[in-house]
């Protein structure tokens, strides 16, 4: 029996170092975004900085530092934070939906409701030099100025916008769930399946599978690349399924 070599759980994988862009509120970080599918986690490796979260119990901010790891399931608007050269190892179930759109920034309900302006707000028309960074920052200071109206009303005992958000968020992405369909089973659903079968191999006294043990080794494919949080690091693992990429 032979099959692509994922990462463990077909989980994506990359390195951030947040953005230093000081937004509106006077705080530095990155885009607030929600994943509608896949859970994410900060390994958090140097510096200092936090996490704000939204979901429908309220606002919440948690510290991060060396040795936290800070995970959210999806729903969870989240906004990194920069503090002191914060940098993280990001952690991404479903390795392949976030590249395929399983990511929608909280931007103006205006531009939600229209999937070209979404798309031309999220798009970035180079992948490095001042034109990347300046679409970057003009996207983040969007999804900000929408986080901020979202998270004031949950302040204020109103979770109504952030249902809205959520509503707004499944209408934009419904178009790609027959795409993700097959990423996910050929992923995450396959992984686990191949536990499955060896476990039932084992009960039955079959180790054939150890024989076709495999060793691999990735180095970032893409260095600094603009994400939704910060600079990132990205990989293509030989042999996955799918690309494991960053944030």
């Amino acid at each position: 029996m032979t099959y692509p070599f994922p990462m463990p759980g077909a989980v994506g994988v990359s390195h951030l170092r947040a953005y230093d862009w000081r937004a509106a509120d006077d705080v530095c970080g990155g885009s607030p975004h929600v994943h509608l599918v896949c859970t994410e986690a900060y390994v958090v490796t140097g510096g200092r900085g936090a996490v704000q979260t939204l979901t429908a119990d309220g606002y919440r901010e948690t510290p991060l530092e060396p040795g936290v790891i800070a995970w959210f399931t999806p729903g969870s608007v989240h906004r990194m934070v920069q503090r002191e050269d914060l940098q993280v190892t990001v952690l991404m179930q479903n390795s392949g939906l976030p590249e395929a759109g399983d990511a929608v920034f909280t931007f103006p309900a205006d531009v939600l409701a229209d999937p070209r302006a979404y798309a031309e707000a999220a798009a970035l028309p180079a992948k490095e030099g001042s034109a990347a960074e300046n679409a970057a920052r003009r996207r983040r200071d969007l999804a900000v100025s929408g986080y901020l109206t979202l998270r004031k009303a949950l302040q204020d005992g109103d979770s109504e916008p952030l249902r809205a958000f959520y509503r707004a968020a499944a209408a934009l992405v419904a178009p790609k769930i027959a795409d993700w369909v097959p990423r996910w089973r050929d992923g995450a659903l396959a992984a686990a399946q191949r536990t499955g079968a060896q476990l039932d191999a084992l009960a039955e006294g079959n180790s054939a599978h150890l024989v076709e043990a495999q060793v691999r080794v990735a180095t970032p494919s893409r260095i600094g690349g603009y994400g939704m949080c910060g600079r990132r690091d990205e990989y293509e693992i030989p042999g996955a399924t799918l690309p494991v990429q960053a944030k």
